[in-house]
């Protein structure tokens, strides 16, 4: 009896050191899991942060976006306009200076009318009434010589233009004629320069919620 007791002892000791040290290796354990869920909790919290600032920059990006399609259509627009009122003003200033210089070559009775004339108004006139120039293309000189005289001295006549080049209307609508060139070559190339500033900027827009999302 002394010799089973000793031996039951002995195996309660064992199975005592035993418990113990599965006690103290789970609770390492369980403090492993721990920090490992506390680890996985603050990743979580770093992803969920960087995943809503993500979503916060598309939007800007969206919404930039959106805002530099809007200027750029509007841009577009009044490029559009602009060039087509040039182009007009172009094609009547050639037919004008085309048919002077064909009809002062001819000389007649209209010419000797275009000679007398004292300003370009009048000049104008006479070309409508012979013919020469419809009414349409003759205001739009009108107006154009106008303007043109009122950009350069507020306080000159509208016919000062033509007097300074000493009745000489030919070269008085070739300058105007150059000038528009000049303001359509300027507006065309403008318009090249914004539409390749809007695609690059517009592209990197693109590429930024692309590679957020």
């Amino acid at each position: 009896a002394q010799k089973v007791y000793g031996e039951f002892s002995e195996w309660c000791e064992e199975r005592s050191k035993t418990l113990q040290h599965e006690v103290k290796t789970g609770r390492a354990e369980a403090a492993e899991l721990e920090a490992a869920i506390a680890q996985d909790e603050a990743t979580i919290g770093s992803l969920t942060a960087k995943i809503e600032k993500l979503a916060g920059d598309i939007q800007v990006d969206e919404a930039d976006l959106n805002s530099a399609t809007d200027i750029r259509t509007k841009e577009q627009t009044v490029f559009q306009a602009s060039e087509r009122e040039l182009i007009e003003v172009v094609d009547t200033l050639q037919r004008a200076v085309g048919i002077l210089e064909r009809e002062l070559k001819k000389g007649g009775a209209s010419m000797l009318q275009l000679k007398g004339a004292t300003n370009l108004a009048q000049a104008m006139g006479s070309l409508v009434r012979a013919s020469m120039l419809s009414t349409a293309d003759g205001d739009r000189i009108a107006a154009l010589v106008q303007t043109s005289s009122e950009d350069g001295d507020a306080g000159a006549p509208a016919g000062a233009v033509y007097e300074s080049h000493s009745g000489d209307i030919v070269q008085t609508l070739t300058d105007l004629l150059e000038e528009a060139e000049g303001q359509l070559e300027e507006i065309r190339s403008k318009e090249t320069k914004d539409l390749h500033a809007f695609e690059m900027m517009e592209q990197g827009l693109k590429d930024e919620i692309k590679f957020a999302n």
